[in-house]
């Protein structure tokens, strides 16, 4: 992964809280019910060969949902309203990481989709930290309105086991191939790449 070119700026204060900050706002509100349904597809199709990703791939799906209900303080934090976010225009940059997260699970093995997944865990789980302790200091946001953030900032010791086991699981039978894997990872990450450096070029 590059350097991130957006969360420094919120660290720091300097993003606008009604452009950048709200953008944020409304092009996770596209990613994140994207996702959720693009893991209740990978647990369905993985129930009967490899029900350890599907384990895997339902837990992160209900932690989307809790995270959906969390973001409507954000936004509403950030000055968006209704109409502005029904009106929103989603960025192209920043819709390309669900968009290969849908195509990972039409075509990726479920183990294979797993770790591809979980190898941006830690970086998005830091820059969502940061973000968090950033929009306390400088912007007064309280704690519902971070609560989206603070969500994803938490580590999940059951969502790292449940990982461990699919990967596992889906290495003894033969479901994943370490280069395929691989490469999904990298795309992945790319992707996520794009998404942040799409926001910083395109507001204030």
């Amino acid at each position: 992964m590059t350097a991130n070119p957006l969360v420094p700026l919120i660290a720091g204060g300097d993003a606008d809280r009604t452009t950048t900050l709200a953008a944020l706002a409304l092009e996770q509100s596209r990613v994140i019910p994207a996702d959720r349904r693009a893991f209740l597809h990978l647990a369905q199709r993985a129930t009967l060969d490899a029900p350890e990703s599907a384990a895997f791939f339902t837990l992160l799906a209900e932690g989307e949902s809790l995270a959906a209900e969390r973001l409507g303080a954000f936004a509403e934090a950030c000055g968006v309203a209704e109409a502005r976010a029904a009106a929103y225009e989603p960025l192209p940059g920043c819709q390309t990481y669900p968009a290969y997260v849908a195509w990972l699970a039409l075509n990726a093995s479920p183990p294979e989709a797993v770790l591809a997944l979980t190898a941006n865990f830690a970086a998005w789980g830091g820059s969502c930290a940061t973000i968090a302790g950033a929009l306390r200091h400088h912007y007064g946001f309280t704690d519902e309105a971070c609560a989206f953030f603070d969500f994803f900032a938490e580590p999940s010791p059951e969502l790292d086991r449940r990982a461990t086991v699919a990967v596992r699981a889906g290495r003894d039978a033969g479901q994943v191939d370490e280069g395929r894997a691989q490469r999904y990872t990298r795309l992945l990450q790319s992707y996520e790449d794009q998404f942040w450096s799409t926001l910083r070029e395109s507001t204030p």
